[in-house]
């Protein structure tokens, strides 16, 4: 087994020539530029088993030369992973070279006789050997496409291997790149992107993937584990948001509260000025995308429902047109956002922070403490504020029912980070009602808040409505509201009836 460490990204060919040109990008040593033609083949089940078990399996064609690869998936975003490499003979798979890999438990006699080609990609390779600092990477141009039947799309990237050395040399090459073009951090490997031409995915939105922690981790290796899987739900989202698709802007927004979330866990572990810069940028994007989400859910969940009303709302139909006009024009703001190139370099610098952050050279102490401790008594000082805030959810004030909610989200996304380290058998029951109580009283209190958000929204704009003489739309948006206030006392009930019964949910982390 091999592990290559890696950075890729996605450009555009006429930025591939401008790579190959730049001075900055030259050999060094002496040593020449090559060059290939590389047919590489992937093969899979009708039912694509290998891919859902996170297994790729191909076989490259270079000249008369075949190399099998067999390569398993990242847990989110991040520069290494495992793969195992044999030369063989001829263009089909050599599947005894799969002993000893993950795809051997897959091998069944039947997947064997269904494993076939599914797709291919056919790609001009420019091999350039770089020495940063005391490292060797080698930087690969890619130009080319992806085959499946008689469906192709574009290929264009840039792929920086490190092959020895320090990563940090890998991040200063990367930086380069970024700075001589506008290099967008490709999170799909050549497999998925080919799985996406098959499906026609390719701009679906992603979800939060289960994050599994490493055996025995420490708070190092349990943080990057999740700050990867975190990023990745983020930048994962990118083609969603830039096709304007509201689900995509919700998971990218839920992402960036999730590696909020992370970053105030994990908070004593990674004090340092690097932390507080990708904190920053952030918060940033978060306010860019929270403009689009509020107004998709005002829409969606509130006013579109109320056009079957009878008898129907007067000015209901402009109140619509007037939350559409002003949902594109937030989202426009969201893409011209992920198309910057601050956004670009946050997912840049965030990667690098979880991998060689300034973090990982303070407190070894800290650094090294292990993680499953950590958890049970961030529990169990989380959760009794929570059932202390949570007594007299009837008597708070909609601010401090905001916090509550705040609180509430923190430590269910603490439970998600953490529930691999308690799934055994007698944790398994209490941590499912904990999940479910805690799941209850964060919608209802999310409802509550919605509403007290779409108060405030059609107040900032009511006198803008006005100034038009829209009185029809403002009457229309009174009306949605109002009706959102006769279901406050419904919500309240129950999130106090979910109230009680955490209060009551056993500790599954003791």
């Amino acid at each position: 087994m091999g592990t290559e460490t890696e950075i890729k990204f996605e450009v555009s060919p006429g930025d591939l020539q401008k790579l190959a040109a730049s001075r900055s990008l030259r050999p060094s040593d002496g040593q020449l530029v090559e060059h290939r033609h590389l047919v590489s083949t992937y093969f899979d089940t009708s039912d694509h088993t290998l891919r859902r078990n996170g297994i790729s399996l191909r076989i490259r064609r270079a000249g008369k030369k075949r190399i099998q690869t067999i390569k398993t998936s990242a847990n989110g975003v991040a520069v290494e992973r495992n793969e195992w490499e044999k030369r063989i003979d001829g263009d089909e798979p050599d599947l005894r070279a799969a002993r000893g890999t993950p795809l051997q438990r897959l091998l069944s006699k039947r997947s064997k006789r269904d494993l076939d080609a599914v797709f291919s990609t056919h790609v001009h390779r420019t091999l350039v050997p770089l020495r940063p600092g005391n490292s060797r990477v080698e930087l690969a141009l890619d130009e080319g496409h992806i085959r499946a039947g008689l469906y192709s799309s574009p290929l264009a990237e840039v792929e920086l291997e490190l092959k020895s050395g320090s990563i940090g040399d890998l991040f200063k090459t990367a930086r380069m790149v970024a700075k001589l073009v506008p290099a967008r951090l490709a999170l799909k490997a050549k497999s998925q992107q080919g799985y996406d031409l098959i499906t026609d995915q390719a701009t679906a939105s992603v979800s939060a993937a289960r994050i599994v922690l490493p055996a025995k981790p420490t708070l190092a290796t349990a943080f990057q584990a999740i700050g990867r899987s975190t990023l990745h739900h983020v930048a994962a989202n990118e083609p969603a948001v830039l096709a304007g698709l509201p689900e995509g802007v919700h998971q990218m927004r839920v992402g960036v509260r999730r590696l909020r979330a992370a970053l105030w866990v994990f908070s004593d572990l990674l004090r340092c000025k690097q932390t507080e810069s990708i904190r920053s940028d952030l918060k940033w994007l978060s306010g860019k995308l929270g403009q689009v989400r509020d107004l998709d859910v005002f829409l969606t969940t509130r006013v579109k429902r109320l056009e079957a009303a009878d008898p129907p709302i007067a000015g209901l139909g402009d109140l619509v047109a007037e939350l559409e006009y002003r949902r594109a024009v937030a989202a426009e703001a969201a893409k011209t956002a992920i198309a910057s190139a601050r956004y670009r370099m946050l997912i840049l610098n965030a990667l690098e922070w979880i991998e060689d952050g300034a973090w990982l050279r303070l407190r070894p102490a800290l650094r090294e403490q292990r993680i499953k401790p950590f958890a049970a008594k961030l529990f169990t000082r989380r959760v009794a504020k929570a059932r202390k805030r949570a007594k007299d959810i009837g008597k708070l004030s909609v601010h401090d029912r905001h916090k509550l909610r705040i609180a509430m989200k923190k430590l269910r996304y603490s439970i998600y980070f953490f529930e691999s380290l308690f799934d055994g058998h007698a944790s398994r029951k209490a941590l499912a009602r904990y999940k479910d109580c805690l799941g209850s009283l964060q919608d209802n209190l999310g409802a509550l808040n919605d509403i007290a958000v779409h108060q405030r929204m059609v107040t900032r704009f009511r006198n803008d409505i006005e100034s038009r003489k829209s009185e029809p739309v403002a009457f229309a948006a009174g009306a949605v509201v109002g009706t959102e206030r006769s279901e406050t006392e419904k919500l309240l009930a129950a999130a106090e009836a979910a109230a009680r019964r955490l209060q009551r949910a056993g500790e599954f982390w003791s």
